[in-house]
């Protein structure tokens, strides 16, 4: 089995992406997508939902406090409350990413 170097796409890439499709200049593409994510920050730190119809929906929640274990002396912790963020693919994006590639 040989290993494939991941693609990845960077924030840069995506407003190049949004020139391209929308005609936008570069610097009101990047701003767009800049504003997109602030709004979406904003929103997941007050604890709202983001539902993108045909994407996902992205979630945070919170998990409790549980006891751990510290892996290199085997001492019991307490790991503290935190918040947590999950997306959950739409079923229209399963399908996209599932379907066999040429």
């Amino acid at each position: 089995m040989t290993l494939q170097k991941e693609k990845q796409m960077t924030k840069a890439d995506l407003a190049e992406k949004i020139h391209t499709s929308t005609g936008l200049s570069k610097k009101d593409s990047s701003e767009m997508m800049q504003s997109v994510f602030a709004i979406m920050k904003e929103s997941l730190e007050t604890g709202e939902i983001i539902k993108l119809a045909g994407f996902g929906s992205f979630v945070v929640s919170q998990k409790a406090a549980r006891k751990g274990r510290n892996p290199q002396t085997g001492e019991a912790i307490t790991i503290g409350p935190r918040r947590v963020l999950s997306f959950k693919p739409s079923t229209v994006l399963k399908q996209a990413i599932n379907r066999e590639h040429p």
